[in-house]
Protein backbone atom coordinates (compact mmCIF):
# COMPACT_ATOMS: atom_id res chain seq x y z
CA UNK A 1 0.00 0.00 0.00
CA UNK A 2 1.21 3.71 -0.87
CA UNK A 3 -0.19 6.94 0.36
CA UNK A 4 0.16 9.47 -2.63
CA UNK A 5 -1.51 12.18 -1.28
CA UNK A 6 -2.63 13.67 1.85
CA UNK A 7 -4.92 16.42 3.11
CA UNK A 8 -5.62 16.28 7.43
CA UNK A 9 -7.42 20.06 6.60
CA UNK A 10 -9.59 17.94 4.57
CA UNK A 11 -9.40 14.62 5.82
CA UNK A 12 -8.80 13.28 2.48
CA UNK A 13 -6.06 10.49 2.37
CA UNK A 14 -5.23 8.92 -1.58
CA UNK A 15 -3.81 5.55 -1.52
CA UNK A 16 -2.88 2.61 -4.03
CA UNK A 17 -3.85 -1.04 -3.17
CA UNK A 18 -0.61 -3.10 -3.91
CA UNK A 19 -1.67 -6.83 -2.69
CA UNK A 20 -4.74 -8.42 -1.97
CA UNK A 21 -3.33 -8.19 1.88
CA UNK A 22 -3.53 -3.81 1.31
CA UNK A 23 -7.67 -4.65 -0.25
CA UNK A 24 -8.29 -6.77 3.16
CA UNK A 25 -7.00 -3.56 4.87
CA UNK A 26 -9.36 -1.26 3.16
CA UNK A 27 -12.00 -3.72 4.09
CA UNK A 28 -11.84 -2.43 7.43
CA UNK A 29 -9.95 1.16 7.24
CA UNK A 30 -13.55 1.95 4.72
CA UNK A 31 -16.43 2.66 6.51
CA UNK A 32 -20.08 3.38 5.88
CA UNK A 33 -20.56 7.19 4.88
CA UNK A 34 -17.12 7.66 3.99
CA UNK A 35 -16.84 9.03 0.69
CA UNK A 36 -14.66 7.11 -2.05
CA UNK A 37 -13.50 8.80 -5.30
CA UNK A 38 -11.69 6.42 -7.88
CA UNK A 39 -11.70 5.66 -11.91
CA UNK A 40 -14.66 3.26 -12.65
CA UNK A 41 -16.45 1.73 -15.26
CA UNK A 42 -20.13 1.61 -15.85
CA UNK A 43 -22.13 0.82 -18.87
CA UNK A 44 -23.86 3.77 -20.17
CA UNK A 45 -27.04 3.61 -22.40
CA UNK A 46 -27.87 5.69 -25.26
CA UNK A 47 -30.04 8.73 -24.37
CA UNK A 48 -30.49 10.65 -27.28
CA UNK A 49 -34.01 8.60 -28.20
CA UNK A 50 -32.82 7.24 -30.92
CA UNK A 51 -32.11 4.07 -28.95
CA UNK A 52 -31.81 0.79 -30.73
CA UNK A 53 -33.38 -1.92 -29.81
CA UNK A 54 -31.43 -4.37 -27.38
CA UNK A 55 -28.83 -1.89 -27.19
CA UNK A 56 -26.69 -2.71 -23.91
CA UNK A 57 -24.98 0.21 -24.00
CA UNK A 58 -21.57 0.96 -24.38
CA UNK A 59 -19.05 0.72 -21.50
CA UNK A 60 -17.51 4.31 -20.31
CA UNK A 61 -14.40 4.78 -17.67
CA UNK A 62 -14.38 8.43 -15.73
CA UNK A 63 -13.98 9.49 -12.16
CA UNK A 64 -16.48 9.17 -9.64
CA UNK A 65 -16.80 10.02 -6.34
CA UNK A 66 -19.87 7.77 -3.75
CA UNK A 67 -20.93 8.10 -0.47
CA UNK A 68 -20.22 4.48 1.01
CA UNK A 69 -23.09 2.20 2.24
CA UNK A 70 -21.73 -1.44 2.13
CA UNK A 71 -18.76 -2.29 1.61
CA UNK A 72 -17.83 -5.98 0.73
CA UNK A 73 -14.68 -8.16 0.60
CA UNK A 74 -14.54 -11.82 -0.86
CA UNK A 75 -11.35 -13.76 0.01
CA UNK A 76 -11.74 -16.26 -2.60
CA UNK A 77 -11.82 -14.47 -5.82
CA UNK A 78 -9.93 -11.33 -4.40
CA UNK A 79 -12.41 -8.73 -4.82
CA UNK A 80 -13.55 -5.46 -2.39
CA UNK A 81 -16.47 -3.87 -3.90
CA UNK A 82 -17.71 -0.70 -2.44
CA UNK A 83 -21.69 0.12 -3.08
CA UNK A 84 -23.13 3.44 -1.91
CA UNK A 85 -24.96 6.39 -3.91
CA UNK A 86 -22.85 8.81 -6.21
CA UNK A 87 -22.17 12.07 -5.35
CA UNK A 88 -20.04 13.73 -7.77
CA UNK A 89 -19.39 12.43 -11.24
CA UNK A 90 -20.20 13.60 -15.09
CA UNK A 91 -23.89 14.41 -14.80
CA UNK A 92 -24.03 14.19 -18.72
CA UNK A 93 -23.29 10.68 -18.20
CA UNK A 94 -24.54 9.38 -14.71
CA UNK A 95 -27.45 10.65 -12.46
CA UNK A 96 -26.17 12.40 -9.10
CA UNK A 97 -27.77 10.05 -6.47
CA UNK A 98 -28.07 7.12 -8.50
CA UNK A 99 -26.48 3.41 -6.75
CA UNK A 100 -23.28 2.49 -7.66
CA UNK A 101 -20.43 -0.44 -7.05
CA UNK A 102 -16.71 0.83 -7.00
CA UNK A 103 -14.99 -2.26 -7.49
CA UNK A 104 -11.44 -1.88 -6.04
CA UNK A 105 -8.51 -2.76 -8.36
CA UNK A 106 -4.77 -2.87 -7.28
CA UNK A 107 -2.09 -0.45 -8.57
CA UNK A 108 -5.25 1.90 -9.26
CA UNK A 109 -5.32 5.37 -6.98
CA UNK A 110 -8.38 5.37 -4.31
CA UNK A 111 -8.84 8.81 -2.50
CA UNK A 112 -10.60 8.17 0.53
CA UNK A 113 -12.80 11.30 2.74
CA UNK A 114 -14.05 10.61 5.89
CA UNK A 115 -15.41 13.18 8.60
CA UNK A 116 -12.98 11.39 10.96
CA UNK A 117 -10.32 9.51 10.62
CA UNK A 118 -9.88 8.12 14.13
CA UNK A 119 -6.41 6.68 15.57
CA UNK A 120 -6.89 2.98 15.58
CA UNK A 121 -8.16 3.33 12.00
CA UNK A 122 -4.68 5.55 11.19
CA UNK A 123 -2.70 2.56 12.58
CA UNK A 124 -4.39 0.30 10.62
CA UNK A 125 -3.49 2.32 7.21
CA UNK A 126 -0.14 2.57 8.79
CA UNK A 127 0.45 -0.51 9.57
CA UNK A 128 -0.72 -1.92 5.93
CA UNK A 129 1.96 0.63 4.48
CA UNK A 130 4.63 -0.69 6.36
CA UNK A 131 3.72 -4.72 5.87
CA UNK A 132 3.97 -4.14 1.96
CA UNK A 133 7.26 -4.04 2.43
CA UNK A 134 7.48 -7.34 4.56
CA UNK A 135 8.07 -10.52 2.45
CA UNK A 136 5.36 -13.59 2.74
CA UNK A 137 6.15 -17.00 4.09
CA UNK A 138 4.50 -20.51 2.57
CA UNK A 139 3.74 -24.06 4.14
CA UNK A 140 3.58 -27.06 1.95
CA UNK A 141 2.58 -30.13 4.14
CA UNK A 142 2.87 -33.43 2.10
CA UNK A 143 2.05 -36.79 3.29
CA UNK A 144 2.40 -39.80 0.78
CA UNK A 145 1.24 -38.13 -2.78
CA UNK A 146 -0.41 -35.28 -1.29
CA UNK A 147 0.90 -31.93 -0.98
CA UNK A 148 -1.23 -28.64 0.22
CA UNK A 149 0.07 -25.16 0.13
CA UNK A 150 -0.35 -22.62 2.61
CA UNK A 151 0.40 -18.88 1.77
CA UNK A 152 0.44 -16.84 4.88
CA UNK A 153 -0.98 -13.23 4.67
CA UNK A 154 -1.85 -10.50 6.93
CA UNK A 155 -5.49 -11.70 6.97
CA UNK A 156 -4.79 -15.51 7.53
CA UNK A 157 -3.86 -18.48 5.49
CA UNK A 158 -4.46 -18.70 1.92
CA UNK A 159 -4.63 -22.29 0.85
CA UNK A 160 -4.09 -23.73 -2.57
CA UNK A 161 -3.85 -27.94 -3.80
CA UNK A 162 -4.49 -30.45 -3.01
CA UNK A 163 -1.42 -31.47 -5.02
CA UNK A 164 -1.96 -35.12 -6.18
CA UNK A 165 0.87 -37.05 -7.05
CA UNK A 166 -0.71 -40.59 -8.02
CA UNK A 167 2.17 -42.27 -7.02
CA UNK A 168 1.74 -46.24 -6.08
CA UNK A 169 2.83 -47.76 -2.99
CA UNK A 170 6.31 -49.17 -2.46
CA UNK A 171 4.96 -52.60 -2.54
CA UNK A 172 3.38 -52.22 -6.12
CA UNK A 173 5.74 -53.04 -9.02
CA UNK A 174 5.64 -49.41 -11.22
CA UNK A 175 8.47 -48.86 -13.68
CA UNK A 176 7.14 -45.17 -13.52
CA UNK A 177 7.33 -44.57 -10.13
CA UNK A 178 10.39 -42.74 -9.92
CA UNK A 179 9.20 -40.57 -12.35
CA UNK A 180 5.71 -39.78 -11.21
CA UNK A 181 7.35 -39.28 -7.92
CA UNK A 182 9.63 -36.68 -9.51
CA UNK A 183 6.59 -35.41 -12.07
CA UNK A 184 5.09 -34.79 -8.41
CA UNK A 185 7.89 -32.97 -7.07
CA UNK A 186 8.18 -30.74 -9.87
CA UNK A 187 4.64 -29.53 -9.78
CA UNK A 188 4.75 -28.53 -5.97
CA UNK A 189 7.65 -26.68 -7.25
CA UNK A 190 5.55 -24.81 -10.13
CA UNK A 191 2.53 -23.93 -7.76
CA UNK A 192 5.44 -22.50 -5.12
CA UNK A 193 7.04 -20.44 -7.73
CA UNK A 194 3.99 -18.39 -8.70
CA UNK A 195 4.64 -16.38 -5.83
CA UNK A 196 7.01 -13.41 -5.19
CA UNK A 197 8.73 -12.21 -2.12
CA UNK A 198 9.02 -15.14 -0.21
CA UNK A 199 11.59 -15.48 2.22
CA UNK A 200 11.03 -18.63 4.29
CA UNK A 201 9.29 -22.30 3.16
CA UNK A 202 8.43 -24.80 5.61
CA UNK A 203 8.14 -28.27 4.75
CA UNK A 204 6.37 -29.77 7.01
CA UNK A 205 4.43 -33.72 7.43
CA UNK A 206 4.65 -37.04 8.43
CA UNK A 207 7.30 -40.03 7.94
CA UNK A 208 10.00 -39.29 5.04
CA UNK A 209 8.17 -38.02 1.93
CA UNK A 210 9.30 -34.15 3.28
CA UNK A 211 13.02 -34.88 3.38
CA UNK A 212 12.87 -36.56 -0.11
CA UNK A 213 11.10 -33.55 -1.28
CA UNK A 214 13.94 -31.56 0.67
CA UNK A 215 16.48 -33.55 -1.22
CA UNK A 216 15.08 -33.08 -4.64
CA UNK A 217 14.82 -29.45 -4.27
CA UNK A 218 18.80 -29.40 -2.81
CA UNK A 219 19.30 -31.42 -6.24
CA UNK A 220 17.19 -29.26 -8.76
CA UNK A 221 16.80 -25.99 -7.03
CA UNK A 222 19.25 -24.89 -4.89
CA UNK A 223 17.69 -21.39 -4.60
CA UNK A 224 14.44 -22.61 -3.33
CA UNK A 225 16.37 -25.21 -0.71
CA UNK A 226 18.28 -22.63 0.84
CA UNK A 227 14.89 -21.09 1.98
CA UNK A 228 13.41 -24.13 3.17
CA UNK A 229 13.25 -26.05 6.51
CA UNK A 230 11.94 -29.25 7.81
CA UNK A 231 9.39 -29.54 10.31
CA UNK A 232 7.68 -33.10 11.93
CA UNK A 233 3.89 -32.91 12.13
CA UNK A 234 1.23 -35.78 12.87
CA UNK A 235 -0.25 -35.62 9.90
CA UNK A 236 -0.48 -33.92 6.45
CA UNK A 237 -2.58 -31.69 4.59
CA UNK A 238 -4.18 -28.15 5.93
CA UNK A 239 -4.39 -29.85 9.14
CA UNK A 240 -0.69 -30.17 9.10
CA UNK A 241 -0.36 -26.67 8.49
CA UNK A 242 -2.92 -25.33 11.47
CA UNK A 243 -0.45 -27.62 13.52
CA UNK A 244 2.24 -25.50 12.80
CA UNK A 245 0.81 -22.39 13.35
CA UNK A 246 0.03 -23.44 16.77
CA UNK A 247 3.03 -24.92 17.53
CA UNK A 248 4.38 -21.02 17.21
CA UNK A 249 7.11 -22.92 14.70
CA UNK A 250 6.82 -20.07 12.48
CA UNK A 251 6.47 -17.44 14.80
CA UNK A 252 10.13 -18.22 16.44
CA UNK A 253 11.56 -18.05 12.41
CA UNK A 254 10.21 -14.93 11.24
CA UNK A 255 9.03 -11.96 14.12
CA UNK A 256 7.00 -10.21 11.34
CA UNK A 257 4.77 -13.11 10.77
CA UNK A 258 0.99 -11.38 11.97
CA UNK A 259 -1.01 -14.68 11.60
CA UNK A 260 1.73 -16.59 13.68
CA UNK A 261 1.41 -13.84 16.08
CA UNK A 262 -2.21 -14.02 16.31
CA UNK A 263 -2.33 -17.73 16.69
CA UNK A 264 0.21 -17.55 19.54
CA UNK A 265 -1.40 -14.91 21.51
CA UNK A 266 -4.82 -16.05 21.31
CA UNK A 267 -3.45 -20.02 22.29
CA UNK A 268 -2.04 -18.34 25.15
CA UNK A 269 -5.71 -16.88 26.39
CA UNK A 270 -7.37 -20.34 25.52
CA UNK A 271 -4.41 -21.83 27.61
CA UNK A 272 -5.88 -19.57 31.12
CA UNK A 273 -9.18 -19.60 30.22
CA UNK A 274 -8.45 -24.45 30.22
CA UNK A 275 -6.93 -23.54 33.70
CA UNK A 276 -9.46 -21.65 35.08
CA UNK A 277 -6.87 -18.87 35.69
CA UNK A 278 -8.07 -15.81 36.86
CA UNK A 279 -5.51 -13.94 34.76
CA UNK A 280 -8.09 -14.14 31.83
CA UNK A 281 -11.49 -13.16 30.92
CA UNK A 282 -13.43 -13.13 27.79
CA UNK A 283 -16.76 -11.70 26.49
CA UNK A 284 -17.63 -8.10 26.25
CA UNK A 285 -19.17 -7.29 29.80
CA UNK A 286 -16.32 -9.04 31.62
CA UNK A 287 -13.08 -7.44 29.31
CA UNK A 288 -14.78 -3.85 29.84
CA UNK A 289 -15.42 -4.11 33.26
CA UNK A 290 -10.90 -5.37 33.35
CA UNK A 291 -10.38 -2.63 31.26
CA UNK A 292 -11.99 -0.10 32.84
CA UNK A 293 -10.31 -1.26 36.17
CA UNK A 294 -7.03 -1.11 34.78
CA UNK A 295 -6.14 -5.01 34.90
CA UNK A 296 -5.90 -5.68 31.15
CA UNK A 297 -2.42 -6.33 30.17
CA UNK A 298 -2.97 -7.46 26.85
CA UNK A 299 -6.30 -7.11 25.19
CA UNK A 300 -7.37 -9.17 21.86
CA UNK A 301 -10.16 -8.10 19.83
CA UNK A 302 -11.64 -9.21 16.38
CA UNK A 303 -11.24 -7.09 13.74
CA UNK A 304 -14.65 -7.05 12.46
CA UNK A 305 -15.77 -5.44 15.72
CA UNK A 306 -13.34 -2.55 16.22
CA UNK A 307 -15.72 -0.26 14.76
CA UNK A 308 -18.51 -1.32 17.02
CA UNK A 309 -20.15 0.90 19.68
CA UNK A 310 -17.22 2.25 22.39
CA UNK A 311 -14.42 -0.14 21.30
CA UNK A 312 -12.22 2.04 20.18
CA UNK A 313 -11.89 4.02 23.30
CA UNK A 314 -12.02 1.13 25.11
CA UNK A 315 -8.99 0.19 23.54
CA UNK A 316 -7.37 3.35 23.85
CA UNK A 317 -7.93 3.33 27.26
CA UNK A 318 -5.95 0.09 27.35
CA UNK A 319 -3.11 1.34 25.81
CA UNK A 320 -3.58 4.54 28.23
CA UNK A 321 -3.04 2.13 31.04
CA UNK A 322 0.38 0.72 29.92
CA UNK A 323 -1.90 -2.01 28.22
CA UNK A 324 -1.48 -3.62 24.27
CA UNK A 325 -3.68 -3.68 22.33
CA UNK A 326 -4.25 -6.75 19.30
CA UNK A 327 -6.58 -6.95 16.75
CA UNK A 328 -6.96 -10.34 15.26
CA UNK A 329 -7.78 -11.61 11.90
CA UNK A 330 -11.52 -12.92 11.73
CA UNK A 331 -9.96 -14.85 8.47
CA UNK A 332 -8.02 -17.36 10.67
CA UNK A 333 -8.82 -20.35 12.67
CA UNK A 334 -7.23 -18.43 15.72
CA UNK A 335 -9.40 -15.70 14.97
CA UNK A 336 -12.64 -17.74 14.59
CA UNK A 337 -11.88 -19.65 17.82
CA UNK A 338 -11.95 -15.73 19.46
CA UNK A 339 -14.99 -14.97 17.77
CA UNK A 340 -16.75 -18.22 19.70
CA UNK A 341 -15.57 -16.66 23.17
CA UNK A 342 -17.29 -13.44 22.25
CA UNK A 343 -14.71 -11.84 20.12
CA UNK A 344 -12.93 -9.89 22.76
CA UNK A 345 -10.75 -11.74 25.66
CA UNK A 346 -8.05 -10.50 27.89
CA UNK A 347 -4.98 -11.31 29.17
CA UNK A 348 -4.37 -9.76 32.70
CA UNK A 349 -2.40 -8.26 35.20
CA UNK A 350 -4.17 -9.38 38.19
Amino acid sequence: MKITYQDKKKNIIELVPETLDDLWHLSHIIEKGDKISSKTTRRIQDSSGDKIRNDSGVKKTFYLEVEIENISFHIFTGKLRLTGFITKGPEDLIPIGSSHTIEVKLNTPLKIKKILWSAWVLKRLNKAVQSSEKFYAIIISIEDDVADIGLMRQFGMEYYGPIIGNISGKRIVDKNRTKNIRSFYQNIVKAVSKFDNINTIMIVGPGFVKSDFYSFLNDNYPEIAKKSILESTGTGGRVGIQEILKKGVLDKINSENIVAIETKKVNEILKEIATSSSKAVYGKKDVEAAIISGAVENLLVLDNIVRSENLENLMDLVENMGGEVTVISSQHESGKQLESLGSTAAKLRF
